[in-house]
């Protein structure tokens, strides 16, 4: 089966949901960088911008780890557990950890926009868009696991039809 055969049987669901992990990588993934190369992120380059001072405040670090360096191992995990292998396995494993991951990325992020608004005062829109492609992915991989478990449905599906029993005649 080709990608694009893959990509056709998944439906929208898992598919938005690669995308969106996928967008999500490149945006922190390019944070990652600009915190690494100092070059500072397009757009944002005054010393004062909301940007260079989410970056370089003291919650731009946990741990000694830069915080886009979390998101991007975040992103790069969503892809992973997003693919169309994985939303293919019948194994409740899977499932949860997908669930589990971006509620607790949602977590974060909701930490991350506490810092950004009460504690800083400004919001950067790299970050912003971080939190935006996170809630999306959240909204899609908790709506998925509200429904029936791709085993069980499944089953559902391959169940054969039960016959009605014969009418004796009166």
């Amino acid at each position: 089966m080709g990608l694009r055969d893959a990509a056709r049987s998944m439906g929208w669901l898992p598919l938005t949901a690669l995308a969106l992990s996928i967008l999500g990588l490149a945006d922190s993934g390019y944070q990652v960088y600009t915190h690494f190369t100092g070059t500072g992120l397009l757009g944002c380059s005054t010393r004062v911008d909301a940007c260079v001072l989410d970056q370089s405040s003291v919650y731009a670090w946990i741990f000694g780890v830069p915080v886009a360096v979390y998101g991007a191992v975040f992103f790069a995990f969503m892809i992973a557990i997003c693919s169309p292998w994985a939303w293919r396995s019948r194994l409740g494993l899977v499932r949860q950890a997908r669930t589990a991951a971006v509620v607790i990325g949602m977590i974060f992020v909701l930490y991350l926009i506490y810092r950004e608004v009460i504690s800083l005062g400004h919001i950067c829109p790299y970050c912003t868009s971080v939190h935006v492609i996170t809630f999306l992915l959240f909204t899609l991989v908790v709506y998925d696991a509200a429904g029936p478990s791709p085993s069980r449905a499944a089953q559902v599906r391959e169940a054969p039809a039960k016959e009605a029993p014969a009418r004796e005649a009166s």
